[in-house]
């Protein structure tokens, strides 16, 4: 039997959407490929049944509830485009957020935050310095990076930076315009103390002997 692409792909479809219907009936979550596998299959077959275009959406909108799938499988099926053969010809059907949302369902990326205030890096010694940028465009530095090491065109007392960064959330930063006064607070680095890469003024222990005077 010679198959063509298309069959191959049929195949394929069939196949994952018959072990999304098998995990349905041993109550197991169903995942993103399994989910969409069942919404293709079943459109499809639809198609050959010969149901109308509408009954068609119809059908594949009631067939799956976000309690039968994994936390955020809904929020990703969003729209499902399937070409299908009706007896007349070949049909682009269009499911629009085909899987209804739960009240409690996880949004893929969402942010959840408690009912208390998080405090950041709790107990360290804050230090104050105030920062000018003594270049002619802006210049950001991010939450991770080295502070002694920040652009040459920053002015600070660099030697009381050593070993610290922003007193800001993971992935944030501070940004400082050309020639205006910019207050921030460090915090020591912690774990291992090791500052690789940055300007390349430490690439090692911030702790070691002489670093500090070598870098400076």
């Amino acid at each position: 039997m010679n198959l063509t692409p298309t069959e191959m792909e049929r195949l394929t479809v069939f196949t994952a959407a018959e072990l999304a219907r098998r995990n349905l009936r041993e109550g197991v979550l169903l995942s993103h490929p399994e989910a969409v596998a069942l919404l293709v299959d079943e459109v499809m077959l639809a198609a050959r049944k010969n149901m109308a275009y509408d009954e068609v959406i119809d059908h594949a909108a009631a067939l799956l509830c976000a309690e039968q799938c994994e936390p955020g499988v809904p929020d990703m099926v969003r729209i499902v485009a399937v070409d299908a053969s009706f007896p007349d010809g070949t049909k682009l059907v269009t499911l629009i957020d085909p899987i209804a949302r739960g009240d409690n369902d996880i949004r893929p990326g969402e942010i959840i935050v408690g009912d208390e205030p998080v405090e950041l890096f709790p107990g360290l010694q804050r230090v104050s310095l105030t920062v000018v940028n003594r270049g002619d465009r802006d210049i950001q530095v991010r939450s991770q990076a080295h502070f002694f090491e920040t652009n040459p065109a920053l002015e600070f007392d660099r030697r009381a930076a050593w070993g610290h960064k922003l007193d800001v959330p993971s992935g944030g930063g501070v940004r400082f315009e050309p020639g205006i006064p910019v207050d921030v607070a460090l915090v020591p680095m912690g774990g291992a103390r090791v500052a690789q890469g940055f300007s390349g003024l430490v690439n090692g222990s911030l702790d070691a002997d002489g670093a500090l005077e070598a870098a400076l």
